[in-house]
């Protein structure tokens, strides 16, 4: 999971070529399967030998392959059975996003100044008020905070006050998913949000010094980092284990040594005391950017009746939904499902229940009581709870791939062998665009492949078994076996 993206998508148009031949190829004419033999149909011989390999029984795929063009359900299995969906759970919150929002919404994130300001000093309060923005790196707050220069202030004497009131989110242990509070996805949300409240750390080879210089970013105010490691030679190997890294609020520091045959990695970390990152990151960057602060930061609401001075507004959705997608942000993908309730109940803050909620009204007000199973815990699908059906999910697919918003959902998506979670997929490359999802559990891909015909075929694959985590290699088997237009034989 990337921690943070600089990518510049350039599929549009070959998205548009691609399916403005899919849909000027004629369409031999079939004898459409019934949906009892869809659901009889044999899995292909080499995804039954690749889930034998991984000592894995057929009973624990749940499949469905549907011809987006004629509308053949061509191949199920376990279809209607609830599996736990893992990350494939971002695809309902990414569609419902781009859905009820549009691919060109933005964030807005007001700020104010309370207070008069003169040469150079505000003589009060710096508020800003959060609306839910995943997006606010350390570069995008960067340009907040020298926004607020260029309106005159250099130095505030009162605080610097964050109003998160727009998420009424209870505070939860970053270890309870699965003991590992310094992983990025276990963070929690936030209505403001800065830099994923995590930072990386990276590490650079200087053989001539015989040491690894360490980097990181964001700087934030009075933490004290290690500017160096011992280099040694030897295999890289668990390369942050050797490390002997601690993390704590004020100092970072390696007891170990770094391998000169890792070249430079990076090391995202969420930060160990994320309650108070946001007032140390903001402390940090304006100081860098020479600002001086009188006061404090702390959480407090925005002033009534005053309007704010800017609104600081977020990159379009559609850069968002691609980083959730691409790269299975988790944390990104749970501002986005609580931003979902925030709009749907203007004037009221958000509820995981609430967003919940809004999600399930979005499914049911699209499919009816084809959704009355589906079980909601969260928008991201770190989650043990969540539970969906492959068919429910091929019918969210399908609705999408003849909706508006087709092209966005779909240049989302990892593609096989070229980016995102699918960069090392087996599958011919640039010819799927699929969700992955991984759990200790699950494992499993959802979204469009492009078969040799011409044919775009709505691909769901889940397995729910101990052994999930060896089923790869048959899920690569199934997406394969679907480019060759295998389904029509």
């Amino acid at each position: 999971m990337a921690l943070q993206v600089r990518q510049a998508s350039a599929l549009a148009f070959a998205l548009g070529l691609a399916l403005s031949l899919a849909l000027a190829l004629p369409i031999t004419a079939q004898a459409k399967p019934r949906a009892d033999e869809a659901e009889g149909r044999p899995l292909p011989p080499e995804v039954n030998a690749a889930l034998l390999r991984a000592q894995l029984p057929s009973s624990a795929l749940s499949v469905v392959i549907h011809d987006a063009g004629t509308g053949e359900r061509v191949l199920e299995r376990q279809a209607r059975q609830p599996v736990n969906p893992a990350s494939l759970m971002k695809l309902l919150t990414t569609a419902a996003a781009l859905d009820r929002l549009g691919p060109a919404w933005q964030w807005s994130t007001p700020v104010r100044l309370r207070g008069t300001v003169q040469a150079g000093v505000l003589e009060g309060d710096l508020h800003i008020q959060g609306s839910g923005d995943p997006g606010l790196s350390q570069e995008r707050l960067w340009l907040l905070l020298r926004r607020v220069q260029q309106l005159g202030v250099r130095e505030i004497r009162g605080d610097i006050v964050i109003d998160q009131a727009a998420f009424a989110v209870p505070a939860a242990d970053a270890a309870n998913f699965d003991g590992e509070p310094l992983r990025p996805y276990n963070v929690g949300p936030a209505a403001l949000m800065l830099n994923l409240r995590s930072q990386i750390y990276s590490f650079v080879p200087d053989p001539t010094a015989k040491l690894a210089r360490v980097l990181v970013e964001p700087p934030l105010a009075d933490h004290a980092v290690d500017r160096s490691v011992p280099l040694v030679n030897g295999p890289c190997g668990d390369w942050r284990a050797a490390l002997k890294a601690g993390f704590e609020p004020t100092r970072t520091h390696f007891a170990g040594s770094y391998s000169a045959a890792c070249g430079e990695l990076n090391w995202p970390v969420a930060d160990p005391e994320p309650a108070s990152f946001d007032a140390r990151l903001l402390r940090g960057l304006w100081r860098d950017l020479g600002g001086t602060l009188a006061g404090s930061v702390r959480n407090g609401p925005a002033p009534p009746g005053l309007a704010p001075s800017f609104e600081f507004a977020s990159r379009p959705l559609l850069d968002t939904v691609r980083d959730i997608n691409k790269f299975s942000n988790n944390l990104m993908a749970q501002q986005l499902f609580l931003t979902l309730a925030l709009q749907a109940t203007p004037g009221s803050p958000a509820t995981l229940e609430g967003a919940r909620e809004t999600l399930r009204s979005w499914l049911q007000a699209r499919l009816g009581d084809e959704a009355r199973d589906i079980v909601v815990d969260n928008g991201s699908g770190l989650s043990r709870d969540n539970r969906i059906s492959a068919r429910l999910l091929t019918q969210v697919l399908v609705q999408a791939y003849d909706s508006p918003v087709m092209s966005e959902l779909m240049s989302s998506l990892p593609i096989s062998g070229v980016d995102g979670t699918l960069r090392r997929s087996k599958a011919t490359a640039g010819r799927a665009h699929l969700k992955t999802g991984s759990l200790r559990d699950v494992a499993g891909v959802a979204g469009y492949v492009l078969s040799n015909s011409g044919r775009r075929y709505v691909l769901v694959a889940i397995v729910n078994h101990a052994q999930a985590g060896a089923a790869r290699p048959a899920l690569d088997a199934l997406v394969q076996w679907t480019m060759r237009d295998a389904p029509l034989r």
